[in-house]
């Protein structure tokens, strides 16, 4: 039954929108049936700054992915970043009635949920509440107390907040689209399922994602999220480096990176031009490699120093065994390992979100300027597992199309079909939702 679940992945990111269509297959792994991507022009820094744009571009996307896919969306996990994410460290704690009996799922939660009611800068929210580890009557260090007996259980968190505004934006250029949103998942955090192994959260960690917009930095020690940060500087930064230094227009500097780009200067040949079509009636602008070289590693070196700064204050500088991993459309740059390395003396590499895919109609998506979307999808998963199978908690499930009818199991095919009707209302059968 846990194979028939599809779920979709939008990211709102500010160089595209892309949503992602996956599901398990027999194996655990992420199958994706169907992508779809457009140019966003809504969105600055990873913040919305144009509702129509923005709803343009989501439906764009889904509707290309609903065609490759053969379903139809309703249900949707959105990524949220930005320069307004912030991130700190509470304490809480609870006392029990009861001393006998032990510590249960139920007390642990009611710890959790006793976060969300903090007291947060005005025009600001809680999105994410994470436990570090747990206290049981001072006994400390401890990660799950379930099943302990003890009167005071004490909890440290990780608490994630975000601008109000930008959260109402997002949820309305989503609803806009005919679209409901599942959950609401901080980006680099979904980043990280799809790029970190076990052993990496387990040695410590810094994943660095370099979008076009922002670049958002997430840092794992002992298996735990310890800090989060987001900078307001990705690789349309160094576009627009380019475009100002070179003189050129704003498309030909977003080739002149992707294809030519380094991100070590002595590395480009002194020798190489590149000719570039001049304006009407103009003659063609030869552009230096070296020069071109020379711009991009001195915008880098300031992100790079930026990222190094933030995992110096998060305090985990020295504790990280398995050192940075970067991701993101801003990763592919050439180059980009050793100059991280020089800056850092960390060991660097590229993260690939190959690790969960399974075999997929999309090859695409194996890039690492897809690791978000990916794992916004397996965050759904998880979310699934954690619920169980409570499919009233989905309600805009209506049907699967004959294909992905065909694509489903044999064996309960029908009567998943049949559990999924028994639990529609008259007034949802009026929508076109689906997965």
């Amino acid at each position: 039954m846990q194979n028939d679940k599809i779920v979709v992945g939008l990211d709102i990111g500010t160089t595209k929108v892309c949503a992602l269509v996956g599901r398990r297959n027999e194996y655990g792994k992420l199958e994706i049936l169907g992508m779809g991507k457009a140019a966003s022009e809504g969105v600055v820094r990873g913040v919305v700054s144009n509702i129509d744009k923005t709803v343009e571009a989501i439906r764009k996307a889904v509707t290309q992915a609903e065609a490759q896919a053969d379903i139809n969306i309703g249900l949707v996990n959105v990524g949220i970043a930005g320069q307004h994410i912030k991130s700190l460290q509470h304490n809480g704690s609870i006392t029990r009635a009861v001393t006998d009996n032990e510590i249960t799922v139920d007390d642990v939660k009611r710890l959790k949920d006793d976060m969300y009611r903090l007291v947060t800068p005005p025009g600001s929210e809680i999105i994410h509440v994470m436990p570090q580890e747990y206290k049981v009557d001072y006994e400390e260090g401890i990660t799950d107390p379930v099943g302990m007996s003890g009167v005071r259980l004490e909890g440290n968190f990780h608490v994630i907040t975000a601008q109000t505004n930008a959260i109402n934006n997002i949820k309305k250029c989503v609803a806009r689209a005919g679209l409901t949103i599942d959950q609401l998942i901080l980006e680099p955090l979904a980043s990280c399922m799809s790029v970190l192994s076990d052993e990496e959260r387990e040695a410590g960690v810094a994943l660095v994602d370099i979008g076009g917009g922002t670049t958002d930095i997430a840092i794992f020690k002992d298996n735990i999220i310890r800090h989060t940060a987001v900078l307001p500087f990705g690789g349309n930064i160094i576009t627009s480096d380019i475009k100002q230094g070179c003189m050129v227009m704003q498309n030909q500097a977003e080739q002149l990176k992707v294809k030519f780009g380094k991100a070590i200067a002595h590395e480009a040949s002194e020798n190489e031009i590149v000719s570039i079509p001049g304006l009407r009636d103009r003659t063609p602008k030869e552009i230096s490699l070296k020069n071109l070289a020379y711009i991009i590693e001195a915008r880098m070196e300031e992100i790079v120093e930026l990222v190094l700064a933030e995992i110096v204050r998060s305090g985990y500088g020295n504790s990280l065994a398995a050192g940075i991993v970067i991701t993101g459309g801003g990763s592919q740059l050439q180059n980009l390992v050793q100059l991280v390395e020089y800056n850092t003396g960390m060991d660097t590499r590229i993260g690939y979100p190959n690790e969960h895919l399974g075999k997929s109609k999309v090859d695409a998506v194996k890039s690492p300027m897809y690791a978000t979307s990916v794992g916004l999808v397996l965050a759904g998963y998880e979310s699934i597992d954690q619920r169980g199978e409570q499919l009233t908690d989905v309600p805009q499930v209506k049907e699967y199309t004959k294909a992905a009818q065909k694509q489903s199991p044999k064996e309960g095919g029908s009567s998943f079909m049949d559990k999924i009707k028994s639990l529609l209302s008259d007034d949802i059968d009026n929508n076109k939702q689906s997965y």
